[in-house]
């Protein structure tokens, strides 16, 4: 029985079709080293886990509110206020089963057929799935990777139609690592002044993994504030991809619709988790900065490892825990680049295809691993690319 003609418009998650594909290897025997998934291989600070446990044992194991509960509102409204510098209620603040639900509310609850949505490219390739999903047009507006993945604010000048409903930000960035800076920020606020009909959908969830400069959110300027949708949780700060914890801060216009989105598709998400949240957010931030400053030394290892190898050329990341090097000195296509590094060398990373048409040329590699394992993955690569390479 055929599915439904809209499921055509969805697209997937490549990191973990590769990761499947890695996991069959290593079930015949293979050694692969992991360097595709987004995820930090860092354990949940013990102080978040006991909070989770005393939860439970307190009986934090039913429903809560759709929208959270109020006492996570709060302590994310507060942290909110103190890291930009706004002046949110706990009222705007929906809590959900991770990140992809505040993307998808946010779209669905504004976004018509027809509509324009601008969105940066390369890029998470969840926005341009729910935007495919929704009826919407995709506009991508490229990245320029000789000025630091930094957004090309022109391109985006120039893109902005009668049509456009939604533009979609993300810093630090996935899947470059690029961070924008107080400037740009500015320069986009200026140009999305005029126009009150166009909302922000602010994607910062690695806001805590910054390893140059420092966060800025759009909301934080003039007028901003009441047409951004800030994106956040807790997966990639504290190591909780697993615990399935997201938030969103909306206007308060657009709260209710939010609310009924979640309340009709997730109900609401985990009590017990939200309650290690709050622990989360206020207790000791020292895990944060201590896995940051690992993910800064594993960063210096695999730049410098990629470029010393002929033929791949890798930017300095300013943030998150990606790097996304060029690899057209090689004369690899990203697509094929990714299929033989897992089969022949046994390196799991991404085609810079699935993050968009302008990522054609480059790859994603996650340095959420060990450094020896990035040491050997570095090897392997060198090893490959001068063996099978345009100038082996």
């Amino acid at each position: 029985m055929p599915a439904a003609d809209r499921m055509s418009n969805l697209g997937t998650e490549s990191a973990f079709e590769v990761l499947a594909k890695a996991k069959a290897l290593e079930a015949k025997g293979h050694d692969v080293v992991h360097l595709e998934i987004g995820e930090p291989d860092f354990d949940t600070p013990s102080h978040i886990v006991d909070a989770g446990i005393q939860a439970l044992r307190q009986g934090y194991t039913h429903y809560g509110p759709s929208a959270g509960l109020p006492e996570l509102q709060e302590a994310i409204a507060n942290n909110v206020n103190a890291t930009r510098g706004l002046e949110i209620e706990p009222s705007q603040v929906v809590v959900t089963p991770g990140g992809k639900p505040i993307m998808f509310f946010t779209i669905m609850a504004l976004v018509q057929p027809g509509d324009e949505v601008l969105y940066p490219n390369p890029s998470f390739p969840i926005y341009e799935s729910m935007i495919n999903f929704c009826g919407a047009k995709l506009v991508p507006v490229r990245l320029l990777p000789d000025e630091g993945n930094r957004m090309d604010l022109e391109d985006l000048e120039s893109k902005l139609s009668d049509r456009t409903k939604l533009v979609i930000l993300n810093s630090p960035q996935n899947p470059t690592g690029s961070v924008m800076g107080r400037e740009d920020v500015e320069r986009l606020a200026a140009l999305l002044g005029p126009r009150e009909d166009v909302v922000i959908l602010s994607d910062e969830i690695y806001k805590d993994i910054i390893y140059k400069g420092a966060h800025h959110s759009i909301a934080s300027l003039p007028r901003m504030a009441d047409r951004t949708v800030i994106l956040d949780g807790f997966s990639k700060s504290y190591a909780m991809t697993g615990w399935r914890l997201g938030y969103g801060v909306f206007p308060h216009w657009l709260t209710e619709h939010v609310v009924k989105l979640a309340a009709n598709s997730v109900s609401c998400a985990a009590s017990f988790t939200q309650r290690a949240a709050i622990r989360a957010l206020e207790g000791p931030q020292e895990p944060v900065m201590n896995m940051v400053d690992e993910f800064r030394k594993r960063r210096d290892l695999i730049v410098a490892g990629l470029n010393s190898i002929p033929g791949i050329e890798c930017a300095e990341p300013k943030g998150a825990f990606y790097v996304f090097p060029s690899i057209e000195g090689t004369g690899f296509e990203s697509d094929d680049f990714q299929e033989r590094v897992l089969n022949e060398a046994g390196v799991a990373l991404l085609s810079g295809g699935a993050f968009g048409e302008y990522g054609e040329g480059f790859v994603r590699l996650s340095y959420a691993n060990s450094a020896e394992n990035i040491a050997k993955a570095l090897e392997r690569l060198a090893c490959f690319v001068r063996e099978n390479g345009r100038g082996g």
